[in-house]
């Protein structure tokens, strides 16, 4: 099995990366999938999440109004920091489950947007980050999920910079590209992935570099 950990600024990607990845194969994990599940309805996720910024946080069905919560954290360091001690165990608990049904020949790739700056990266064999420009990050966020531009830049600035990210990888994916030279550029390291996985004592052998 090779781990490979993806990771990226909001905005930049990832998401489209993971879909073309899937496609070719790897079995993928999805830390914001697994977030919403750790913090649905009923769950202690949930009601840790209360304790911690009181019944406000809940939409009128129950469930977490996450734009509200977002909003919230986002605008400050410590409060944030609160969210994340409460969902991240939570979620590395299941990855870790779902990992261990994965086929011992698998490609399992773990789509974890907080990667680099939760020092993550010595959990995964491989470290694959998406990359793009800040303005198109920002343009993506205002004129394809519809945020005001403020809400956009402040969940930039609470992530880790481009250049943290870029320290991190091993391998890195430009989505500063029209779609077929993105698809293109995941076929390549997809391969890449597949011979790692196939050769595990010479990828473990070998110094983490990033390629480009």
């Amino acid at each position: 099995m090779l781990k490979v950990g993806l990771t990226g600024g909001i905005g930049a990607g990832k998401s489209e990366v993971s879909r073309l990845l899937v496609e070719r194969g790897a079995v993928l994990i999805d830390a914001d999938r697994i977030a919403r599940e750790v913090v649905a309805p009923g769950t202690p996720g949930l009601a840790a999440v209360v304790e911690a910024f009181g019944a406000g946080v809940l939409a009128e069905d129950g469930s977490l109004d996450r734009p509200r919560l977002g909003s919230i954290v986002f605008a400050d360091p410590e409060k944030l920091a609160v969210l994340n001690s409460i969902v991240h165990p939570l979620v590395g608990a299941r990855s870790r489950a779902l990992e261990s049904a994965a086929d011992e020949d698998a490609v399992v790739v773990h789509d974890v947007p907080l990667l680099t700056e939760n020092g993550l990266a010595p959990l995964y064999d491989v470290v694959v980050v998406v990359d793009a420009a800040p303005e198109t990050q920002l343009d993506r966020l205002v004129r394809l999920r519809g945020m005001t531009e403020d809400d956009a830049r402040a969940r930039m600035a609470a992530q880790a910079t481009r250049e943290k990210r870029r320290e991190i990888a091993d391998i890195v994916i430009d989505n500063d590209v029209p779609l077929e030279d993105l698809r293109r550029r995941v076929a390549d390291v997809w391969d890449e992935l597949v011979r790692r996985a196939r050769a595990p004592h010479e990828a473990e052998g070998s110094p983490r570099r990033p390629q480009e």
